[in-house]
C-alpha cells in the first residue's frame, strides 16, 4: 500500500494528517497483530477492527467531485444532508430582522464539505464560540459554536449561511474571509463529525425544497428567481 498526493486527492485536504497518520497506525496493527498474536481469531479480531475504522475515517473526509451548477439566479444548498426545518424566524446577529431559515442537518454518514451557495462578495465573516448542542436542538444556530458568512449577491441581495457544531462535531473549518469574491459551488469550509448548516433567506424567496428531503451541497436548488 502506498498513500500519495493522488491517492488523497480524492479525500478532503483536512483529512489528510488523520488520513496518514491513521494509515500506518493500521499497517502497524496488523504487522504486530501478526507477530505477536498466535490465536488466529483474535488476530483476525484487532486486524479487521482497525480495517474497519481507517474505511470509516476514509469514509467521513470524502470529497467527490461534482460538477457544480454556477447560476446567480440560484441559491444552491451548502451542505449534503436532510432538511430538518424551514420556517420564519428573526435572525439577530447580521440582518436584525425576520428570514426564512432552511437548517440541513449532516449525519456522520454525509460529506461534510461546505460549499458557497452563491456567487458574490463575502462581506461578513464571523466566529461565535458556543456550546454544543445536539444539532437539531432548536437552540442550536443561536447558541452552538458556529460562524456565519454573508455574501452579497446581485440578485438576491445579503444572504447569510452558518456552520454549526453538534454534540460530536468539536471543529469548523471555515475559508470564508470579508472581502473575498467567492464562486458559487467550491469548497467554503468543513465541519467535522456530525453538524448543521443553516442558511437565512429573504421572506419573499421562492423555496424550491420541503422539509424532510435529502440534498447535495452545490446541486440542490434551495431558491431561485427563475
Amino acid at each position: 500500500c502506498n498513500v500519495n498526493s493522488n491517492n488523497l486527492s480524492m479525500f478532503h485536504k483536512e483529512g489528510h494528517r488523520i488520513i496518514i497518520s491513521s494509515f500506518f497506525l493500521t499497517i502497524s496493527v496488523i504487522i504486530s497483530s501478526d507477530i505477536l498474536i498466535d490465536s488466529e481469531t483474535l488476530k483476525l479480531i484487532s486486524q479487521s477492527t482497525f480495517l474497519i475504522f481507517y474505511s470509516l475515517i476514509l469514509w467521513f473526509f470524502r470529497n467527490p467531485k461534482r460538477k457544480n451548477i454556477i447560476d446567480d439566479k440560484l441559491i444552491l444548498s451548502p451542505a449534503d444532508g436532510k432538511i430538518v426545518n424551514i420556517k420564519q424566524v428573526r435572525e439577530n446577529e447580521f440582518f436584525k430582522d425576520e428570514r426564512i431559515q432552511i437548517s440541513i442537518f449532516l449525519s456522520i454518514t454525509n460529506v461534510h464539505v461546505t460549499r458557497f451557495p452563491i456567487s458574490g462578495k463575502v462581506i461578513y465573516n464571523k466566529y461565535n464560540p458556543g456550546k454544543y448542542l445536539v444539532a437539531w436542538h432548536p437552540k442550536s444556530s443561536e447558541k452552538n459554536e458556529r460562524t456565519s458568512v454573508v455574501i452579497r449577491n446581485n440578485y438576491f441581495g445579503d444572504i447569510l449561511y452558518r456552520q454549526i457544531a453538534g454534540a460530536v462535531a468539536r471543529r469548523i473549518v471555515n475559508y470564508a474571509k470579508t472581502d473575498l469574491e467567492v464562486i458559487q459551488g467550491e469548497d467554503s469550509g468543513f465541519i467535522k463529525f456530525g453538524s448543521r448548516v443553516d442558511i437565512f433567506l429573504p421572506l419573499n424567496s421562492n423555496i424550491n425544497v420541503k422539509k424532510g428531503q435529502r440534498v447535495i451541497g452545490g446541486i440542490t436548488v434551495l431558491s431561485s428567481k427563475h
